[in-house]
């Protein structure tokens, strides 16, 4: 009895203390994203700085993007191709890919792959900056490390997000197109005019917006934790592995309360 006693006392204090660690990290989290919002104004305004994320972010993440775009898009014609073909409905594979891929895949897939690549990155280099000193020195010289430093990178994978999500969504139509005409011998003016009639501007636009809240996350958790970066090269690593890891969870939970809203607004 004292045994089980014992037992339930450590894992009460065992899930007490994980309880107000990730309480506390969170509430952190969200006010190094509050910070954001008072520097993004205050000048002098870096330009270089954007451009440089914006293209790393943006530009160096396209290819990736339309190969994952267009094999999506693929692999959805065909399942929903013989699912839809059981009740005959097969003519429907189109705008039903079109939607799911505005809706929700291209979005979250973007937003995965973007926080795997980018959001490392950003925590790597801020990381390694911060144990070899030179945000140290960035704030010796007057400059502030946050808004030299994180600012730039948030607003640039905020803008570029909905970008590379617009990309994918295209790609991925033109994949399901191929695949839906050619091999799976759907006449293409039924494809397109059911996708015309069933696809609307409501639908991109909770695409775009999920984007643009997933491109701020990512940037948020992958500059967080390269500021807390310590114990050298371990913790740049540790600080790396933990930006993926939560930009990507982040993206996941954060989707389903937007879609809970955006189903109800849009």
């Amino acid at each position: 009895m004292t045994l089980i006693l014992k037992k339930f006392k450590n894992f009460v204090e065992f899930t007490g203390a994980v309880t107000i660690e990730n309480v506390s990290g969170l509430g952190q989290v969200w006010l190094f994203a509050l910070k954001f919002f008072y520097w993004i104004f205050k000048p002098p305004f870096r330009l270089r700085l954007f451009i440089e994320q914006f293209y790393f972010i943006g530009n160096k993440s396209l290819f990736i993007i339309a190969l994952a775009g267009s094999f999506t898009g693929m692999v959805m014609a065909y399942q929903t191709y013989f699912g839809f073909k059981l009740i005959n409905v097969d003519s429907l594979v189109g705008s039903v890919v079109a939607i799911s891929l505005a809706k929700e895949l291209a979005p979250v897939l973007s937003g995965l792959i973007v926080a795997g690549r980018a959001g490392a990155a950003m925590a790597a280099q801020i990381g390694t900056m911060k144990v070899t000193e030179q945000v140290d020195a960035l704030e010796v010289m007057g400059i502030d490390s946050y808004q030299y430093l994180a600012v730039p990178r948030i607003l640039a994978a905020t803008l570029a997000l909905p970008m590379l999500s617009i990309v994918f969504l295209f790609v991925g139509n033109v994949g399901s197109m191929i695949v839906g005409t050619v091999a799976l011998l759907i006449d293409e003016t039924i494809y397109m005019s059911k996708l015309s009639e069933f696809m609307f501007i409501s639908d991109l636009l909770q695409g775009i917006l999920k984007a643009t809240v997933f491109g701020f996350i990512i940037a948020v958790i992958g500059t967080y934790f390269g500021f807390n970066v310590t114990k050298g090269a371990e913790g740049v690593g540790k600080g790396t592995n933990l930006a993926v890891v939560w930009g990507m969870i982040s993206v996941l939970v954060i989707d389903y309360f937007l879609t809970s809203f955006l189903v109800q607004v849009l």
